[in-house]
């Protein structure tokens, strides 16, 4: 819920800044489908079935993964900063394959933000026993006391960064950075 509130604000702050949110409408997006369909996975497995079967949420959760990384394929050059929101779900991505499916949280992050996993269900992030790569997990948190608590990894914040510069390059609010909305193509080897 923290993420979405976030890209809620984005969204808001592109008039504030000037910019033209109908040229959201006009981008030109590859394979959309896709990424609706990763979205879709990840909100029935998080949110909508989380007492489920645990090897079908981890696979679920995981292949959700996949869909997007498609979608970041067929778009990556048509997208602003779609670089910087791929880096942060690679991220994301990273943490939960090397713990099976799950986002390792500090559990004081998660104590902090007063947040609780009920024993058999699925969780996309929760206190993992000797979790892998757990300095990429959500070990960012804002307390219990603010509105939407909850907890987050760094990935989380360069999803938001990234949201949030893509969307005011896209309609050319004052806040738009042109200068970093795309890498320099990889060269590919000769031959």
């Amino acid at each position: 819920m923290l993420i979405g509130v976030l890209f809620l604000l984005c969204l808001a702050s592109v008039p504030l800044a000037r910019g033209r949110l109908g040229a959201l409408a006009e981008l030109d997006l590859r394979a959309s489908w896709i990424l609706l369909a990763g979205l879709a996975a990840q909100i029935l497995v998080i949110s909508v079935f989380p007492g489920g079967a645990g090897a079908l949420h981890t696979g679920a959760h995981l292949a959700s993964y996949a869909c997007i990384a498609a979608f970041v394929a067929a778009n990556w050059a048509r997208v602003p900063f779609l670089w910087l929101i791929a880096l942060g779900g690679a991220l994301n991505l990273a943490a939960i394959a090397a713990n099976g499916g799950v986002m390792p949280a500090d559990p004081a992050a998660l104590a902090a933000a007063g947040i609780a996993t009920p024993a058999g269900e699925f969780s996309n992030s929760t206190a993992v026993a000797g979790a892998k790569l757990q300095f990429l997990g959500d070990v960012l948190w804002l307390p219990s006391s603010w509105p939407v608590h909850n907890v987050f990894s760094i990935g989380d914040v360069l999803i938001v960064a990234g949201a949030f510069l893509a969307l005011h390059t896209i309609s050319g609010s004052r806040l738009a950075l042109r200068a970093l909305a795309t890498l320099p193509p990889v060269p590919q080897p000769a031959g």
